[in-house]
């Protein structure tokens, strides 16, 4: 068949991300990826580690008021197809590849989840398991892998259709743009990507394609490196021999005891490849122009916590591992992007096949036979033809929109265009004006008025801006809502004595909740913890109905060992407050930590449900074994369901 592009709809059993939640994350919390002891890493990875890292996510909000019961739902989707491959998006949800299914034999090359269930893994809280993930901006599961990608159609000279998706990412302000194409009898999926960096600066880049398939006995992960770097739950970096090293087989994900990241260190001169084999020699290979240069492979491990979180992701008997591709090398650094730089690159996906032999016998012999393999599906000079090719009609207009993303893009296009910035007019990719909505509303106001709109004070901002430019337009705003909003930005710039000044001023102005929760927040980091819980209780008292405020201002009594405060502001919550599983885990540990133990019995036989669960958080573990020893005799055996610990032993 010819090469076509179709909209459809995929029904699966899912558990929406849901409303975000209002209230700023002006700090990040803690990172998994902070590395904590550079060990073995050279003086390029040691640089690149420590450039570029952010204080918190904003302007974004965080995606955590999802749960886990699952109803059948339609998804919306992008499919790609010719008489070898068919390719799934999720244009809802950072236009992921769902699935590429290989038509002569029928074999799904992709883990394809059953079901789209969100769990805190990424930046934003939210993210959801399969397929292939486009990361872009920081260190970490991309702010956008829950959000609507802008889709369009393009074509190329040749006609063959051109699925063309493209977001404005607000952390980095750059722009990115994904053209997934399916040439006529092509046994690889083609995808361009570009990043564009408009700004007058260098920015801090980062991009990692992040592939799952599925895991077996005899799935076995080949790459073009005899060493890599290798990074688990210590925060160590390590080199290590491949395949095998401390006596242990590292490129069979199903012999993992923990779980850990493996790095290939790809010398230079090496085609880019990555490639899980089955027993029988066959299984998903990725491949790239040059400038995706890092390969990656990511293992749950075989202990019961690693289990139980594949579980979490999916359902039982669905495991799966992650194979990966980056900018650099590790998935810990950053790469400086040159003001006005355009970055692109080609990766292909295709079955791979090779003598099961070689695959599963000697290293080299494996890496010989897989290369081979894939200079047949693909050789790397037919790639960097295909990327030279790309120039004559990637940045060329689309001729039929598909999709709406967000209406940031556009919102970014109005601010530049009003300090005569031109360089959000790409043809490729535009932010039309109907995408505009309600959390664009106020700042388009704040734009063409230099007036906010007044604001209902008992309700939380819809969204907040970070960008410098936003700056003196809220200096010269008159109102509560502009001071709130401009201590923000103040903090998010690193003055967080402006900031503390714009929050007391928004107060002074009209008393809100909002700028006495950033007080508290601001309290918080600085250590100032009386002051902070003083500011959390004027919040609270403010906005009494407001769930995540209440977490934040429990969870502070918590870390203060404030046992008696915190069960008094749990018992004056609305009753459906008081059985989400966040608020009953504050309470059994109170209660546990107080020598209730009736009251911590009782909510643990019931069962602690936590759907925002943070990976490598231990809270429920701890929450067990503290009942546990506080009880007496012999300690029970944790309970699988509050299992999530991602390194319970070492190797």
């Amino acid at each position: 068949m010819n090469s076509a592009l179709t909209l459809s709809v995929l029904s699966m059993p899912t558990a929406w991300v849901g409303p975000v939640n209002p209230l700023p994350p002006l700090f990040r919390a803690g990172d998994p990826h902070v590395v904590a002891d550079l060990g073995d890493a050279d003086e390029e990875l040691s640089r690149n580690a420590g450039y570029g890292r952010v204080s918190s996510v904003m302007p974004y909000l965080m995606q955590d008021s999802y749960g886990r019961e699952r109803t059948t739902a339609e998804h919306r989707v992008a499919v790609l197809e010719n008489d070898v491959l068919r390719a799934t998006f999720l244009l809802d949800a950072g236009g992921r590849l769902w699935s590429l299914i290989h038509k002569p034999s029928g074999r799904e090359l992709l883990f394809s989840n059953p079901v789209f269930q969100p769990a805190n893994l990424a930046l934003r809280n939210a993210w959801f398991a399969g397929g292939v993930e486009w990361n872009i901006g920081t260190i970490g599961h991309t702010p956008t892998t829950c959000e609507p990608l802008h889709a369009v159609r393009a074509v190329r000279p040749d006609g063959t259709p051109v699925l063309r998706m493209y977001e404005y990412e607000r952390l980095r302000r750059v722009v990115f743009q994904i053209d997934a194409y399916l040439p006529e009898s092509s046994p690889v999926l083609l995808v361009h990507v570009t990043i564009v960096n408009p700004n007058d600066h260098e920015v801090p880049m980062y991009w990692w394609s992040n592939i799952a398939v599925p895991q077996g006995e005899n799935v076995r992960v080949v790459a073009p490196a005899d060493e890599a770097y290798r990074f688990t739950y210590d925060k160590t970096i390590r080199r290590v021999a491949v395949p095998e090293s401390d006596g242990l087989e590292r490129t069979y994900p199903s012999r993992a005891v923990n779980s850990s990241d493996l790095f290939f260190d790809i010398p230079a001169g090496s085609r880019h490849w990555i490639a899980a084999l089955d027993g029988a020699g066959a299984g998903l290979v990725q491949t790239s122009t040059k400038r995706l240069a890092g390969r990656k492979l990511f293992v749950w491990g075989k202990h019961t916590g690693g289990e139980r979180w594949q579980e979490w992701l999916s359902e039982p008997g669905q495991g799966y591992l992650e194979i990966q591709a980056g900018l650099a090398r590790t998935q810990l650094e950053h790469l400086p992007m040159p003001a006005h730089a355009q970055w692109r690159w080609v990766e292909a996906y295709g079955l791979a096949q090779a003598d099961p032999v070689a695959v599963h016998g000697d290293w080299a012999q494996a890496r010989a036979a897989v290369e081979s393999g894939l200079d047949e599906l693909v050789d790397a000079t037919g790639l960097d033809k295909e990327l030279l090719a790309a120039e004559s009609w990637v940045d060329s207009a689309p001729v039929e929109h598909l999709h709406s993303g967000t209406g940031w893009g556009a919102l970014e296009h109005r601010l530049r265009v009003a300090a005569g910035d031109h360089s959000f007019e790409r043809a490729a990719t535009p932010f039309p004006e109907h995408t505009l909505g309600p959390e664009q509303l106020p700042w388009i106001s704040l734009l063409d008025t230099g007036e906010l709109p007044a604001g209902d004070v008992s309700t939380p901002p819809p969204s907040y801006q970070v960008a410098p430019e936003w700056g003196p337009l809220l200096e010269d705003a008159q109102g509560w809502l502009p001071c709130l909003l401009r201590g923000v930005l103040q903090c998010s710039s690193g003055d967080v004595e402006a900031a503390e000044k714009s929050w007391f001023a928004s107060i002074t102005e009209m008393p809100n909740a909002w700028a006495w929760r950033n007080l508290g927040a601001l309290f918080v980091h600085r250590g100032e913890h009386e002051t902070a819980v003083e500011a959390y209780a004027k919040a609270h008292r403010l906005a009494p109905g407001l769930l995540a405020l209440s977490l934040e201002y429990v969870g502070l009594l918590l870390e203060l060992n404030r046992q008696a405060h915190a069960l008094a502001v749990i018992a004056g919550l609305p009753a459906e407050h008081r059985q989400d599983g966040r608020v009953r885990l504050f309470e059994a540990r109170c209660a546990v930590d107080t020598g209730d133990l009736a009251r911590a019995g009782r909510l643990i036989d019931e069962g602690i449900v936590v759907p925002a669960i943070r990976e490598s958080n231990v809270a429920l573990s701890d929450l067990w074994l503290g009942y546990q020893a506080k009880r007496g005799g012999p300690i029970a055996e944790l309970p699988r369901d509050y299992d999530f610990r991602m390194h319970p032993r070492g190797e």
